[in-house]
């Protein structure tokens, strides 16, 4: 039997059967969802508070931290999810939006090898992104 692919959608959907079947709608507001997806980036903050760099793929970590990431990671996740839906916000498209302003904002040429805020190689918007965010 095939896995599941797991989509942005997907997720959407399970969210919202999970929030309807224990008639948890009602607490559901933006404002009560950001606090939570808040208090969650606070958690997943918790996890490497003291660790100093870590380096890419957490090769010293024992497995249980790294499951541990990852529920609190999904937490985040599922929260935003659960957040932009409320909102009527397509999230993917959104993302993708935002994906190509950045890519205008930080152009190859000026970009490569900088981490230098985009106000600091161009004079584009001043909205906030991955790589050199407000």
């Amino acid at each position: 039997m095939e896995e599941e692919r797991v989509t942005l959608d997907l997720l959407k959907k399970k969210m919202d059967n999970f929030a309807k079947e224990r008639d948890w709608e009602k607490f559901h507001s933006p404002r009560n969802l950001l606090l939570a997806l808040v208090g969650e980036v606070g958690e997943l903050s918790e996890i490497f508070q003291w660790r100093g760099e870590v380096p890419k793929g957490l090769p010293d970590w024992k497995e249980e931290d790294k499951t541990h990431l990852g529920e609190e990671l999904s937490d985040v996740l599922l929260y935003l999810i659960r957040l932009s839906d409320i909102c009527g916000v397509d999230l993917g498209k959104a993302a993708l939006r935002k994906i190509e302003l950045n890519a205008l904002k930080y152009p190859v040429n000026l970009s490569k090898g900088s981490s230098n805020k985009y106000s600091d190689t161009n004079t584009s918007s001043n909205s906030s992104s991955i790589n050199g965010g407000d």
